[in-house]
């Protein structure tokens, strides 16, 4: 019977070994995301995502797409069918944020017993409205706080905090990325 070296829930043998992969040919960690989005009505839509490509191939993994619907509520004319975009941002930036701790963490045998998430965004509506030139379509901030509890010292706690500097979606969210928009006849 094998035994799996686990903390946090992360397979730490798995992780040296994608570590060590990864070192050995950079090429593996390039990966590259997708999803398909069809608009429904209003502010609803639909998203399926199933195929990415990464560690040096196709993915075949997954036998059934994610769909996921993004709806506004009634104050902003949609039908509260699902939640809007920028409420998905959030979930994106608070398990990554999250994830990115646990699995760090996990590594440097830091211990959790728990780790939750409250986050907040501002948006002015100015902006997504094109009122006010001046104002960001996008959030104006972003708060987030974590409680976390577990069998480490202030030390590790301040080590915690600063790991979710390694989060994929909080560099996203910081920093510019350059988006090509193509839009066609049909």
């Amino acid at each position: 019977m094998q035994v799996t070296n686990r903390v946090n829930g992360v397979d730490l043998d798995r992780l040296v070994e994608t570590t060590e992969h990864i070192g050995a040919d950079p090429t593996l960690g390039r990966f590259q995301f997708r999803a398909h989005n069809d608009w429904i009505d209003g502010g609803h839509s639909r998203s399926t995502i199933k195929e990415f490509y990464g560690a040096g191939r196709e993915d075949t993994s997954r036998t059934e797409p994610f769909v996921v619907d993004a709806d506004e509520p009634p104050v902003l004319l949609g039908e509260n069918q699902a939640p809007n975009t920028v409420e998905y941002v959030l979930h994106a930036l608070a398990a990554c944020l999250g994830g990115t701790m646990v699995y760090h963490a996990a590594a440097r045998g830091i211990v959790l017993d728990a780790l939750e998430c409250t986050i907040e965004g501002d948006v002015d509506l100015a902006g997504f409205l094109g009122l006010d030139e001046t104002v960001r379509p996008g959030f104006q901030q972003i708060r987030v706080a974590f409680k976390a509890s577990g069998d480490f010292d202030d030390d590790q706690l301040a080590e915690l905090a600063s790991l979710t500097r390694y989060s994929p979606v909080r560099d996203i969210v910081s920093n510019p990325v350059a988006v090509a928009i193509d839009v066609v006849r049909a």
